[in-house]
């Protein structure tokens, strides 16, 4: 299983638009050209959403396909992610039948969206089961505390598969941005209680605070994900001009953290 990239850029998400950010990338060619400056700016993995001609948020196999060969194309050591999140407009079922279709070798799913409810379990067991068989890498979307400990029971009970997990670990919220958002040592205490198991896990931050949380997550071993999807803003309140400005401040921090613990 190949590790997380230690500064992965989420340039666009599955809600926003233009309204919000002019610079936020919606078609596929804008994507790519993000991407690209993201990477130059110190990213070294990129989370992928589509969207279609009306700007809302697409699960298509064949439009991911076309735009995994363009960026592998242009970036050929790049860790390229895409999402399978329902964003309200996907069931279950749907999510996992993209995902089988496209195969991605890195995927992020959200626990709670692909288990909805306690009868969901079986098909989902067997949708994990056949990532693990098909060498398709998940990336598991936690939103809270209390998702880190279903997560880790779910592994212990066999529901999930493997001794070494991908974490997604997302703090506060769209609309609240960081207010109210979890401590970070609250998720880390629940990957603790895990007996046997290994986590390679990332942090991803919404508001104003997201430099500030992303920095903690990398003083704490984790790895970073930063982006037009959950912040706009830089360490000193102001509005990014762009997603490369988000990946030039994150990656300059890190750098800086690096530094000081040497």
């Amino acid at each position: 299983m190949r590790a997380l990239p230690r500064l992965m850029s989420a340039p666009n998400g599955a809600r926003r638009t233009k309204a919000d950010h002019p610079a936020l990338p919606m078609t596929d060619d804008e994507l790519v050209e993000t991407s690209k400056r993201c990477v130059a700016a110190g990213a070294d993995g990129l989370h992928l959403h589509l969207r279609d001609a009306q700007g809302v948020h697409l699960l298509d196999a064949g439009r991911y396909r076309a735009l995994l060969e363009r960026l592998e194309s242009d970036l050929p050591d790049t860790y390229l992610q895409v999402t399978s999140e329902s964003a309200g407009r996907y069931e279950a079922e749907a999510q996992r039948a993209m995902m089988r279709k496209l195969k991605p070798r890195y995927v992020s799913v959200a626990l709670r969206e692909i288990v909805r409810q306690p009868t969901d379990w079986p098909a989902a067991h067997a949708f994990y089961d056949w990532a693990a068989e098909e060498g398709v890498e998940i990336q598991h979307i936690l939103y809270s505390p209390q998702e880190v400990q279903g997560f880790v029971i779910a592994t212990e009970n066999g529901h999930i598969p493997g001794k070494h997990h991908l974490i997604q670990l997302v703090r506060g919220t769209y609309a609240d941005g960081s207010l109210n958002a979890f401590a970070l040592s609250e998720y880390l205490d629940e990957l603790k209680r895990a007996e046997g198991q290994t986590f390679d896990w990332m942090v991803c931050a919404f508001g104003a605070d997201e430099t500030a949380s992303l920095v903690e997550a990398a003083r704490l071993g984790g790895k970073a994900r930063v982006g037009f999807e959950n912040s706009f803003h830089n360490a000193d309140g102001s509005v990014a001009t762009d997603n490369a400005e988000r990946v030039r401040e994150v990656d300059t921090a890190l750098k800086q953290l690096q530094v000081m613990a040497s």
